[in-house]
């Protein structure tokens, strides 16, 4: 993700736009981020379906953890702990 300062972000505002047509623009604020910048494609995906950018990060998430060898055994036992 690009990241840019605010005042960058002011005087680029052009490059800003166009870097957003790529992927999302970071804009910092005294070391701090105050917002991001999207392309209104990216915008009206995410408005339209809020559940799908979940339900595809919970599917990456599911199979990353199979990957590394968390079983739903081994998930029970961790829940049974607390």
């Amino acid at each position: 993700m690009m990241e840019i300062s605010a005042t960058q972000a002011k005087q680029r505002f052009a490059e800003v736009l166009e870097a957003a047509q790529r992927g999302p623009v970071k804009i910092q604020r005294h070391a701090r981020d105050v917002a991001v910048v999207i392309s209104a494609t990216e915008y009206e995906r995410l408005r339209q379906d809020p559940w799908a950018e979940f339900n595809r990060l919970s599917a990456m998430a599911s199979e990353q953890a199979k990957a590394n060898g968390l079983t739903e055994e081994i998930l029970a036992e961790i829940l049974a702990e607390k």
